[in-house]
């Protein structure tokens, strides 16, 4: 069995060329799928890419939220079809209510664009079993609005259940509350977070490193039964 993994663009998408070739470079089989469609393709799982859908015009990720695509994404993803969202994808999951939160403008005001220390909070996943909890690992990561907000119930909610995927180490570059990099829903297959996992899975480009990889390989597994 090839794993077949669905990419979406939305118009303005950046990231989506660079995270078809992370899962080709896992083993899984990449499968590009375009925002009109409501269609997904028979696809076993899905990631909105990073990038700035509709200009970030609105509200980042307010706009795709209500793309056809998100339909099926949105439907498929309560019946468990894993799901990743990265950076504006990240956004278009919380605006879909498919993970809670909101993310708003970094704190400082300013686009950052780094190589980010993270910590993996929970290898539990169906895009984290790769890695082990409490793992430090380096992602790349760029954003304007990447600053992750909830209320204090919300917020206790996720760390309590062991929803927190991801906290930003040694710097926290936004101001996201609690240093929240990245969060997944109650039943594990939705995952959001804002640095860039595809920009890290080969030693020559990107970061140098390929810390990223295990989102990939992690989902592959999941799918295969490897």
């Amino acid at each position: 069995m090839t794993a077949r993994i669905g990419v979406v663009t939305f118009p303005g998408s950046l990231d989506d060329r660079d995270t078809q070739r992370a899962i080709r470079l896992a083993g899984a089989e990449p499968v590009a799928l375009w925002h009109k469609d409501k269609s997904l393709g028979q696809v076993d799982a899905v990631v909105l890419p990073g990038g700035f859908s509709y200009g970030d015009y609105l509200r980042a990720g307010a706009i795709s939220r209500f793309s056809p695509v998100m339909e099926s994404v949105i439907e498929q993803a309560k019946s468990g079809m894993p799901v990743l969202g990265i950076c504006n994808g990240f956004q278009i999951l919380t605006e879909a209510h498919l993970l809670p939160g909101a993310m708003l403008g970094n704190n400082h005001l300013h686009f950052i664009c780094r190589d980010q220390k993270l910590r993996v909070e929970n290898a539990d996943t169906a895009w984290t079993a790769d890695y082990a909890a409490g793992q430090e690992i380096h992602i790349p990561l760029k954003n304007m609005d990447g600053r992750y907000v909830a209320d204090e119930h919300t917020l206790d909610e996720l760390e309590a259940e062991g929803r927190v995927v991801f906290r930003y180490v040694d710097f926290n570059p936004n101001g996201s509350l609690r240093d929240i990099a990245g969060i997944t829903n109650a039943a594990g297959n939705v995952v959001g977070l804002m640095p860039h996992p595809e920009h890290a899975v080969e030693p020559l480009i990107g970061s140098g490193r390929t810390d990223g990889l295990p989102f990939f390989t992690s989902i592959l597994k999941k799918l295969v039964g490897a």
